[in-house]
């Protein structure tokens, strides 16, 4: 007979999330490594500064996906946590010599 499909709402679809979370991270770290490659032959000449400057692009290609992803999860991008004394205002005291 005719199967039933539930069509779920497109922030609820994990599957579809993860699918798209896993194909930009692989997008961005194989294009930033690229990118990494590239500026590396252009501008050093050492082996070692050639692959430093790749796992630079990788690691921001990592990094950028990383912020995608979860603003693709949570609706928002991942914030670091503020110190205790940077949350409330600084208050200037003035005292009166009357």
């Amino acid at each position: 007979m005719g199967e039933k499909r539930e069509i779920l709402a497109r922030e609820y679809d994990l599957d579809a999330k993860w699918d798209a979370s896993l194909d930009l991270t692989v997008r961005r770290f194989v294009y930033s490594s690229f990118a990494g490659a590239f500026a590396g032959l252009l501008l050093f000449r050492s082996p070692q500064t050639r692959w430093a400057s790749i796992a630079f692009g990788a690691g921001v290609g990592i990094g950028s996906a990383y912020t995608e992803c979860s603003r693709l999860f949570d609706g928002s991008p991942a914030k670091l946590a503020q110190p205790k004394g940077s949350e409330a205002p600084a208050q200037i005291l003035t005292q009166d010599s009357e």
